[in-house]
């Protein structure tokens, strides 16, 4: 079942009840939903998911419901701590989990399971795509987001990946496409390799949308399980983010966060 509904409150009430007289759905699968970050309520404050039923909500505020059974009725993989620092929190993302959700829900992301998990909130400073696997770091305050997200910016991050890739790859190589019109920086070192597949190591200068996917595709030797720019299933796409060095916001000085240091190795591609 599928489902967008939008609307202004007439008449004050309780979201719920708001939600149900507009949608007829069942006041459970709107308590789902809620809780699945599936509604929205636009206000003086702005536009922000709404999770309490039993908000009561004024005329002239408006409420949006984007129902959608399948999303909502999705399990997502679990994230791994490596590493819990109170301002901020460092884990392992497994392939198939989100950075960031949609108007339909968050339920399936990091950053709402790990909000859930430690109950602090979460600040998003970088992302992995869906189906890459590895570090990321979570803020928990707005000055840590803040801290962090100036690193990644100003390139002030170190940032490792490992990727299984089609082909012999035997030469080092820098490449420096633009994507999207911007500056994008990838240095590609083969680790080893056989007639059909390489494994290589890739360090990053930029983080564009899908940069090591488009440059190793680019030079004709495409992501392995990469149904967008090569041939395969996405589940088993072949990357992995495998270290991440950043200033630590709480002491200032340099850590760096490796897969290699913890019991994860038999998830990375070998």
């Amino acid at each position: 079942m599928h489902l967008e509904c939008q609307f202004e409150v007439t008449q004050t009430g309780q979201a719920a009840d708001l939600l149900r007289g507009q949608t007829n759905l069942p006041k459970s699968r709107i308590k789902d939903a809620m809780t699945k970050g599936a509604v929205w309520l636009t206000n003086e404050h702005g536009k922000s998911r709404l999770r309490r039923a039993s908000r009561t909500i004024d005329a002239g505020n408006k409420l949006a419901i984007y129902y959608n059974e399948k999303i909502l009725g999705s399990i997502p993989p679990q994230p791994k701590l490596i590493a819990d620092k109170s301002s901020y929190s460092v884990w392992y993302k497994p392939p198939g989990l989100m950075s960031s959700g949609s108007r339909f829900g968050d339920h399936h992301t990091i950053g709402r399971l790990v909000e859930q998990d430690l109950q602090r909130p979460v600040y998003l400073v970088h992302r992995l795509d869906r189906f890459t696997r590895g570090i990321m770091l979570l803020a928990h305050n707005k000055q840590a987001a803040r801290h962090f997200a100036a690193q990644f910016k100003d390139r002030q991050t170190y940032k490792e990946y490992r990727a299984k890739v089609v082909g012999n790859l035997q030469d080092q190589v820098t490449i420096d496409t633009p994507l999207e019109g911007k500056q994008a920086i990838s240095h590609i070192t083969p680790l080893r390799a056989d007639e059909e597949q390489s494994l290589v190591k890739v360090v990053i200068d930029t983080g564009r949308k899908h940069q090591i996917r488009q440059h190793l595709a680019g030079i004709g030797h495409p992501v392995l399980g990469d149904a967008l720019y090569g041939k395969g299933t996405p589940p088993d796409l072949q990357l992995a983010a495998v270290a991440l060095a950043v200033e630590c916001y709480e002491t200032g000085e340099t850590v760096t966060f490796s897969l290699a240091e913890t019991p994860l190795d038999s998830e990375l591609v070998s």
